[in-house]
Parts: structure tokens; sequence; C-alpha cells
């Protein structure tokens, strides 16, 4: 892998712990930003370097939200990088570290996952010479927290980065607040702090977001969303439905008390798009409905086109089986809301999926979807959202899975 330049901010990150760097003496450092920015890949070139210059046979470790998480964002990208520069690198991916070896010295990196608040248990009682934590901002307190009370050895540091989040998070208010108090150098990315975008690719990034995700995914600003959350989502954006689609899909918001919502998808021409749907609220119609009913509801949804995949809410685990009695192979939905609405406006914006005009209550939702100011943490209202989160496990699907699955429905009806 080859680099032909670094930019500024790059190169402060890079050598910051060098002996000539003002910022020698500081215990850690923190870079935030845009997406993108080239922060993730430039601190883990920088972190192992300063590893083997400072140290021989210690313990390191490069923490991620997950062991698959920091590996797939961080090892798997920097390892080609190493060897390059002629570090030999050992790694044991059951045993989840790996050894690096430089001129006669040789330390061990381990990873470890920051899923849960469980997960401190998991670094608690090792000795590390230095730690290095990837999306810090996903991570538990107690686990950070944990990682960094590792990390007694004389001359050790320790490493962050992450993409901004609530201004009430606690590292922003822990740490980035506070980063002077710490002893610790922060760094701020931007876009353009990545040679290896182009203009096309940073005016792309650029175009993909509008008010306060804008702000936060491309200025790299800690701010709290505001106000209707698919802002830019009007009566333009609706369209009719296409005629001959080659591919079908449900998605479905499973509700007892609460409403149940199911969307009925069809692909044309790369696009999908809302085609029809399923809305019932219990408590406006005063009774409610069996699995049985739904599943019932499901099948004349989809009328004589069998969707290839299934989508239900993954807490839904009752209506799960009655479809899988049916023959319906249901996909438990990943239900991570902010990943789901930053995919789910994305795709709006760009036109890989389409609203039709018959789909009144997601239309309706959609107008009326906001969030709660009232949280300490990004968190859309709980109210009024059903149609929204079918939406939401459909895109998430999608984005994660993009390939039909194959067929799912066996008609049972002889």
């Amino acid at each position: 892998m080859k680099f032909d330049s670094f930019s500024k901010t790059q190169l402060k990150a890079l050598s910051w712990w060098s002996d000539s760097s003002p910022y020698a003496d500081y215990d850690a450092i923190i870079c935030d930003g845009a997406v993108r920015s080239g922060k993730t890949l430039c601190m883990g070139i920088s972190y192992v370097c300063w590893a083997m210059r400072r140290f021989d046979g210690m313990r390191f470790a490069f923490c991620g939200k997950s062991t698959a998480s920091v590996r797939r964002n961080m090892i798997e990208p920097l390892l080609p990088v190493l060897t390059d520069i002629g570090f030999e690198v050992k790694e044991l991916v059951s045993k989840n570290y790996m050894d690096v070896s430089y001129m006669g010295r040789t330390n061990r990196f381990y990873l470890f996952g920051g899923v849960d608040e469980s997960s401190a248990a998991h670094i608690q009682g090792m000795t590390l010479a230095g730690v290095l934590m990837d999306e810090v901002a996903l991570m538990p307190r107690s686990f950070v927290e944990q990682a960094c009370a590792r990390c007694s050895v004389e001359g050790s540091k320790m490493w962050f980065n992450c993409n901004p989040e609530s201004p009430r998070h606690w590292f922003y208010q822990e740490w980035i607040l506070k980063a002077e108090s710490r002893n610790c150098l922060y760094l701020h990315f931007a876009l353009e702090d990545n040679p290896s975008l182009s203009r096309k690719i940073i005016a792309r990034y650029k175009s993909m977001y509008t008010g306060d995700f804008y702000r936060r995914f491309v200025l790299g600003e800690w701010v709290l969303p505001q106000g209707r959350i698919y802002d830019f989502f009007d009566e333009s954006m609706q369209t009719d439905p296409p005629p001959d689609c080659t591919d079908f899909a449900m998605s479905c918001d499973y509700g007892t008390a609460n409403p149940s919502s199911f969307g009925f998808w069809g692909l044309k021409d790369g696009i999908w798009y809302r085609l029809r749907e399923y809305y019932y609220d219990s408590r406006k119609e005063g009774r409610q409905k069996t699995d049985a009913e739904y599943v019932a509801e499901l099948k004349k949804l989809c009328g004589e086109n069998a969707p290839s995949r299934v989508i239900v809410d993954p807490s839904a685990a009752s209506f799960i089986s009655a479809l899988q009695r049916e023959g319906i192979h249901a996909q438990k939905a990943d239900n991570d809301v902010l990943k789901g609405i930053r995919l789910t406006a994305d795709a709006l914006k760009s036109g890989k999926i389409k609203i039709c005009r018959g789909c009144r209550d997601l239309l309706r939702e959609i107008c009326e979807y906001r969030w709660d100011e009232s949280k300490d943490r990004e968190a859309p209202y709980k109210f009024g959202d059903h149609a929204m989160d079918d939406m939401r496990y459909f895109v998430t699907a999608l984005s994660e899975n993009p390939s039909p699955f194959g067929a799912v429905w066996i008609d049972r009806r002889n």
C-alpha cells in the first residue's frame, strides 16, 4: 500500500509522540471529526510505530465495539501497511492477538470488544503499555475506563478516535472538553484531511447529508439533532407503483397493544418501492389480533407475489414462530435505531428506496417523526413510529445483504 502524501493533521497524529514533538509528554491523543476523514488508519500506523519504538516484550490493546469490528475496521487495513514498513506480524485469530516484531523487538497486541457493560471484565487484570480505542464513543464508559486503568506501565499512552455523537455524551464531556487538564492532544479531522478521497467523492459525501446530520458527519461537530428526523422528505419524493417488479420483500414491525405495521416492497431497475402497506392499531380498533390473524394479513398484503425476504421486529418471537409454522422464513431485523435512521435517510435522499402514494400511514408518520430533545443522547420519540421502524428494518437489512436470499415462501393451502 502506497501513500503519496499526508495532510498536516495526519502528520501531527503520526508524529505527536516523537522526541522532537512538542506533544511528546502528553498522555493521550483524541482524533475525531468527519466520516472518512483518514483518522483511523493513520492512528493505527502511529500507534504501532510508537509501541515498537518505545517498548519490547510488552502488551498492548486494540479495542472496538466488537472484536470483529476492530479487526475489520482497523487491523485488516493496517496489516499490509505494517508489512510494507518492514514489520513482521504473526496474527493468531483464534486467540484475538497478534505479535509484531521489528529490529529485534517483539510486542503483543490484543483485540478486545466493548459490546456492553459486562465487557469490562474481559480486559480487567491485564497490564498494558498502551491502548487504542477505535470508535470510543460507541463503547460503554465502564469498558473504556477499565481499559485506561490497565495502562500502568511507565511511558504508557492512550489513543482514542471516534465520529461525533451527542454533545451530552460522556466522552465528549469528560475527555474532549477536558483534554488540556487530562494532558491529552485533541485533533479534529475534516474530509479534506484524507488525501485518498478525490474531490468528487468528497462532494458526494457532502451531498448525502443535510441539517444536523451534515454538521455531524461532514463537519464533524458534536451536535444533538433537533426537529424532524427526515426533514428533507416532501411530497415531491412520493411516487406511483412501477409495473413488473423483479423481486419483492416484506418488513414488519409487530405490536400487540401497540400498532403493527407491514410494508410490502418491490424492486424495479435497482430501486426498491414501498408498494403498499398494512397498519393496524388495536387500541383504536378496540380489538387485538392473534398471531395467526397477522400472518393472514401479511399473506393478503403480498397477494400473488411471494417475497424473497421477510424482515421482522427481532422482539416478535411469537409472530416469528407463527410465520415459521406457515412455512415462511423470517429474518430478524437489526434494531440499531441510529444506524437504521442514518441508512434510511441516505436511501431516501439517494433514491435507493421510494415511497408510493398509497402508503398513507408511513407518509403520515414520516412527517411526524421527530427527535426527543429531552434525552441526553440521540433518540426519536417513541410515539407514532411503527411504519418508521418497519422501513428502518428493511433498509438496514438491504444495506447488509443487498442480494435476494432466495425463496422463503411455501404455499401450504393444499
